[in-house]
């Protein structure tokens, strides 16, 4: 046998991500100092109550199947959550599946609502892994570039030079990876309007909601009423808990779609790790103050990261909404593309990030840092960047 994988792996490419994780380890092994600013993972540990609830959890023996869609205090909480912060109503007996993982969440929303040669509208710059999952199902991810000159904005105008009758849904991320835009009142109303008028499902990912900057407040597509019956909300705990390594998220939707939604869940993973699950009810039902904490120190990240940025000849970064990156525009550097710039960039610098190729057409022209570190890393980068650029001049 030639090919002895699915044809449809022809079509999938292996994570970015991952791959920027693999170069730089390969470095590091070799004695190199790199300065990595191309992960997407909080450097802060769990707060301490969710890791004593959970080992708690162990230490009781709650270490046993849970009901697939989750144990009833988290589904409780979780809709409690969904209430008061997000204007989002979900019956936690039939509205609510708590996943390992908000990426589990997504895969199993979009398998949900995607027959194959359906095709999902994904505006870009976007995180790396929607088109390959649409794909990996079998569907048709159409990628809308978005333009960086107006904000990277979504505008119904965009959206309906892309609808076919093919059209099944549209994936929306906000605050978003990689810009760290936030979803305004306008964009959503005219996303709602054009989701009504084509009869479009929507999938909002929500995963950096915690994680907002200069008053911006995260809004949730599913709180206007024209997209309660359309939406399903994916959320989880590993960003703006510093939860990434427990795997625990959550999809909220229509309680038909979830219906189906729950066969996915029964049929591949079973259900949600049971002391993980504990974690993520004292996460949502402690105390708050470390996640406000977290946040306040990735603000003073991103002023010291865009503020250097800017300062830099050849790139410009505006301030982003949420979430902990800045995207920043190099197209000044002389560079053609955003992969020759890092690939250079890591070179001479020993600094690693993520080209804005890797998020789709929208990103080609940027690159993304992310500030989940430390200021003192931050600064040694932006160092380092900046002599690498007066050397090449």
């Amino acid at each position: 046998m030639t090919n002895r994988a699915a044809s449809r792996f022809g079509t999938v490419g292996a994570s970015a991500t991952y791959a920027v994780f693999d170069m730089v380890a390969e470095l590091r092994a070799q004695g190199v100092e790199i300065f990595d600013l191309g992960g997407g993972e909080p450097d802060f540990d769990t707060p301490e109550h969710v890791v004593d609830e959970a080992v708690g959890a162990l230490r009781d023996g709650f270490t046993h199947y849970t009901p697939s869609r989750g144990v009833p205090a988290l589904l409780e909480a979780v809709a409690d959550k969904l209430a008061k912060d997000n204007g989002v109503m979900a019956d936690p007996a039939s509205d609510i599946i708590v996943t390992p993982s908000a990426k589990h969440a997504l895969f199993a929303a979009l398998l949900t609502v995607l027959d194959p040669g359906d095709e999902l509208l994904v505006p870009t710059p976007s995180w790396v892994s929607y088109t390959a999952m649409a794909r990996l199902i079998g569907a048709r991810p159409v990628q809308i570039a978005l333009d960086g000159a107006n904000g990277f904005r979504i505008t119904r105008e965009l959206l309906e030079q892309h609808v076919t009758p093919r059209t099944k849904a549209l994936l929306v991320n906000s605050p978003n990876n990689p810009t760290g835009r936030s979803l305004t009142t306008e964009e959503a109303r005219a996303i709602s309007r054009f989701a009504a008028e084509h009869e479009i499902l929507l999938i909002s990912d929500e995963i950096y909601e915690k994680i907002l900057y200069d008053g911006n407040e995260h809004l949730s597509l599913a709180s206007l009423p024209s997209c309660a019956d359309r939406t399903i909300t994916v959320n989880g705990f590993s960003k703006g808990y510093a939860m990434t390594g427990w795997r625990l998220g959550y999809a909220a939707g229509p309680t038909d779609l979830m219906a189906q939604m729950l066969k996915v869940q029964q049929h591949t993973v079973g259900c949600t790790g049971s002391f993980v699950q504990r974690g993520g009810v004292a996460a949502l039902t402690g105390p708050q103050e470390p996640v406000q904490e977290m946040a306040a120190q990735y603000a003073a990240r991103r002023d010291l990261v865009v503020n250097g940025l800017n300062s830099l000849p050849g790139i410009s970064c505006s301030p982003p909404d949420g979430a902990f990156y800045a995207f920043a525009d190099i197209r000044g550097t002389g560079f053609t593309d955003s992969s020759s710039f890092a690939q250079w960039l890591l070179k001479e610098a020993g600094v690693a990030l993520m080209p804005g190729s890797a998020f789709g057409p929208g990103g080609e022209g940027y690159v993304r840092l992310s500030f989940a570190t430390s200021p003192e890393v931050l600064a040694a980068a932006i160092d380092r960047m900046g002599q690498a650029l007066s050397l090449r001049g």
